[in-house]
């Protein structure tokens, strides 16, 4: 008999939710985390009297209780929604360039259309046409293409799919130029590039058009908490349906037998039978490190050599001794620049030498004062920076490094939200190294490998070279927060539907 049916490395959201899925649905599951608390990016920490988010911004895909999205029904079969509240966001985000454009943009199709309508009106009669593809993308993405591709005609594909084959694949800026003149309006309908990270030229259009209309249509949400509440909530429900975590216990090795999954060493030296492991780190840590025989998975690190590592971010945790109100913030999530220029932006990422040019704003208090102490604001200020750019920096100089660099930062966000560095009462600073020693990603990789079109799954078949060995999160998918959650979810349920059929 084995000792688990399944082990789960990585408490991760996907490891999470694949954990979660697998107890829930009657296999005997082991959780290994190498931290000693759950979540990995969707965690908090706290310094003084706040409490920091780590990474959320915006969660997407819940809808509303009136009417439910995809992730609600997620949550709900993971038995966590009344275990977690959240806070409605009403706008999707701010786009501030100065001197050149401050627009803010409902979370509303159609006040996204009255909006940019008035701001822009030369283009009005262009906004409905191209956020109904934005719309049928979504529909076609999330139901239509999965179902078609299960096929494996082309033909059917085609017939079904007819706008994700015709626009899916293409970058994101050829078809904002095929709707559009104006760069400005351009730029602000391109705003939420920066949470892939990458600039329009090379994100496919799928994923930019769903997530806007996403967005838009099923808003965008705040926890209660932050997402380390979702992760409590997950482990609790691992927990309550009987499922074995340790933590301060990372996997060291994954053990085959004839080519399929046999069992678990920790880095304690403790060994765990099994024939199914869900891995929520990265697929090179995976099939490099801790596969017993890595030969075995020739083809993946084959095609490991034309893959592209993902951004890293730098971040400043904000705590304010002021309200939103106070600095005349009125949206929770702002996209500041000092050009529209998202090529350029993203260059910047890849460099010390100069000076961010484009940032993202995270002000968690508005709408929601409870989630800093009376009187103050919890704020997240991020640019997109490749770990690359810290490779010749020497250890003794890394303080320096980073803190002049967090100034530049500030420096760039003054420029629209002035006076924020005479408010900070409390302030942490996090570098790609960082989320290289936290998430033990390469780079500080935040979204897995590049989310690029030749990165895309409609591209890329996903290869499983070992029996029993699956791969769940943003390094066998689309980063960020809901795929990565779903993910999960969905390889627990492939288990599930396996060992059933067995079993029957």
């Amino acid at each position: 008999m084995k000792d688990y049916d399944a082990i789960v490395i990585g408490a991760g959201n996907a490891g999470l939710s694949a954990a979660a899925t697998l107890q829930r649905g009657g296999m005997r599951t082991l959780l290994l985390e190498r931290h000693n608390i759950p979540g990995g990016c969707a965690t908090s920490f706290v310094r003084g009297d706040y409490e920091f988010e780590v990474a959320l911004h915006q969660l997407s895909g819940l809808g509303t209780e009136d009417q439910p999205a995809i992730l609600r029904h997620v949550f709900d079969s993971m038995g966590i929604s009344d275990k977690v509240d959240y806070v409605e966001e009403h706008h999707l985000y701010r786009y501030a360039v100065p001197g050149v454009i401050d627009i803010t943009l409902p979370a509303s199709v159609k006040g996204i259309i009255a909006v940019l309508s008035e701001a822009f009106p030369a283009e009005a009669d262009k906004l409905k046409p191209f956020l109904d593809l934005c719309e049928v993308l979504t529909l076609e993405a999330y139901l239509a293409y999965p179902r078609a591709k299960a096929t494996g005609d082309p033909e059917v594909i085609k017939k079904n799919c007819r706008n994700f084959v015709k626009y899916g694949l293409r970058n994101a800026k050829d078809v904002l130029d095929e709707f559009f003149d104006d760069p400005v309006l351009k730029a602000v309908l391109g705003g939420y590039w920066g949470y892939m990270g990458l600039p329009l030229k090379e994100l496919p259009f799928s994923d930019l058009g769903v997530m806007l209309y996403a967005y838009a249509a099923m808003k965008p949400w705040h926890v209660v908490g932050g997402s380390q509440a979702l992760s409590n909530a997950l482990l609790d429900s691992f927990l309550e349906a009987g499922g074995d975590v340790r933590f301060n216990c990372g996997a060291e090795q994954i053990t085959t037998d004839n080519g399929a999954v046999a069992a678990v060493r920790t880095e304690h030296g403790e060994i765990f039978t099994t024939n199914q492991v869900v891995s929520n780190a990265s697929s090179i840590l995976t099939y490099n490190q801790l596969l017993d025989r890595p030969e075995l998975a020739g083809d993946v690190r084959e095609d490991f050599k034309s893959r592209r590592m993902g951004v890293s971010g730098f971040v400043l945790y904000l705590g304010l001794d002021c309200t939103p109100k106070d600095l005349g913030i009125e949206v929770a999530t702002n996209f500041v620049a000092n050009t529209i220029d998202d090529e350029a932006q993203h260059a910047e990422a890849l460099t010390l030498d100069g000076a961010p040019k484009g940032c993202l704003f995270t002000c968690y208090t508005v709408g929601d004062e409870t989630l800093a102490p009376k009187g103050k604001s919890v704020v997240a200020l991020m640019c997109l920076q490749y770990g690359s750019a810290w490779d010749n920096v020497k250890p003794e100089d890394y303080a320096a490094t980073k803190f002049a660099y967090a100034e530049k930062l500030i420096d760039l966000a003054e420029t629209v939200i002035p006076s924020v560095r005479d408010h900070i009462e409390e302030i942490e600073v996090a570098t790609p190294m960082t989320m290289m020693r936290y998430l033990n990603t390469p780079g500080g990789a935040i979204y897995g490998f590049s989310q690029g079109i030749a990165e895309h799954g409609t591209v890329r078949d996903r290869v499983r070279p070992v029996h029993g060995l699956h791969l769940a999160g943003s390094w066998s998918g689309m980063g960020g927060f809901q795929p990565t959650y779903q993910a999960g979810a969905s390889v627990g349920g492939s288990i599930l539907c396996k060992q059933n059929k067995k079993a029957g």
